[in-house]
């Protein structure tokens, strides 16, 4: 198997239709509605036609949550709200529906895949659907090494590519893509500052569970020190993701760039998201056209990374809980913006004046 090259997505990613996305526009001009009306529901559904390369724009009939799960070594040094080594407890809490995105996925009627890339976790305690494709149990201390081997990390973003293959292959429309890890927040600040070219303090956050101010303090001086691995290698996205990254997170990467390539539209949640689009972005510039912000999680990070890639969130409802759960509270939004972009009905043609002035309307 020859060495995966992450800048060979540049070449296979095309943007959505514009000839399409033109004509939805000059659909949305027609409606009975008057443009701009709807806010920002115009721009979302405009935006699906171009995806799907369809005009009305068809439902979104078939959309899935997909989670990739992983342990981060870096965690040891209490950077967390939670313990080192125990994503497998919110895995297990989302696959008996007691975690927040599963309580909605029920809700809403949406399923949910869990990929388990690098739990830190006897393989018994998941179903064997779960965790067959791990990569490796846990990943490394950032701070001081690598989180994968370059086998490793070439292993996982092929198996997130396989994920999307999969997820499109049996008709998924639209994924929601969150993260189940322990000490993910602290890598994905990280790969941003590396790629952003800023300070550790910058881009430090509370985390999803939250953290006192001297977690806070250990927390940027781990970004502070992983940064320093990280320069050296930000030319090749593949080595950064082995350095500074984790398997659940060069997972997220490639399922974001198949994603991309399959032509499959994709709600971020979090920073760890956030992130993983940022590498996927400086890989192939192009792929962040097919990709939606779905909420402000608080994260500093986050924040410059969705700048970066001019993505402007949808929802800002202080949710910071992550496995999905504020993109999967967009996919409403999204879900809404279709169903008014297929099914309001245009404007009668309005028949001349004698006077030679169009018969108009009163607000």
């Amino acid at each position: 198997m020859s060495r995966l090259n992450l800048d060979d997505f540049s070449d296979l990613i095309e943007r959505p239709d514009s000839g399409t996305r033109r004509d939805a526009e000059e659909r949305r001009e027609r409606l009975a509605v008057p443009p701009g009306a709807l806010g920002r529901l115009d721009e979302l559904g405009e935006w699906l036609s171009a995806a799907q390369g369809a005009v009305p724009v068809r439902p979104v009939e078939r959309p899935r949550v997909v989670l990739f799960a992983g342990d981060h070594g870096v965690a040891k040094l209490g950077v967390s709200g939670r313990d080192a080594g125990t994503a497998h407890t919110l895995v297990r809490a989302v696959l008996d529906g007691a975690g927040p995105v599963a309580v909605l996925a029920r809700r809403m009627n949406v399923p949910v895949r869990v990929v388990d890339a690098g739990l830190d976790c006897e393989p018994e305690l998941l179903p064997e659907d779960v965790v067959r494709h791990r990569v490796r149990r846990g990943s490394g201390r950032i701070d001081l090494e690598d989180a994968l081997t370059a086998e490793e990390a070439e292993r996982a973003v092929r198996l997130g590519m396989a994920v999307a293959d999969e997820e499109a292959d049996s008709g998924t429309d639209l994924v929601v893509l969150g993260d189940l890890s322990v000490g993910g927040t602290t890598a994905a600040a990280t790969l941003i500052a590396a790629l952003c070219g800023t300070d550790a303090s910058v881009v430090t956050g509370r985390g999803g569970a939250g953290i006192d101010d001297l977690a806070w303090m250990r927390k940027c001086a781990a970004i502070r020190d992983a940064l320093r691995r990280a320069r050296p290698v930000l030319g090749d996205q593949l080595e950064l993701l082995a350095a500074v990254g984790g398997a659940d997170i060069a997972a997220t990467t490639g399922f974001l760039l198949q994603s991309a390539v399959r032509r499959m539209p994709v709600i971020l949640d979090g920073v760890v998201s956030a992130a993983c689009a940022l590498v996927g972005q400086r890989a192939a510039f192009r792929a962040p056209d097919w990709w939606l912000a779905g909420q402000v999680s608080g994260e500093p990070a986050q924040a410059k990374a969705l700048d970066r890639m001019a993505l402007n969130p949808l929802l800002d409802h202080g949710v910071s809980v992550g496995e999905g759960t504020g993109a999967l509270l967009a996919l409403p939004l999204v879900q809404a913006a279709a169903a008014l972009a297929a099914e309001l009905p245009e404007r009668p043609d309005q028949p001349d004046r004698a006077d030679g002035t169009a018969e108009g309307g009163s607000d």
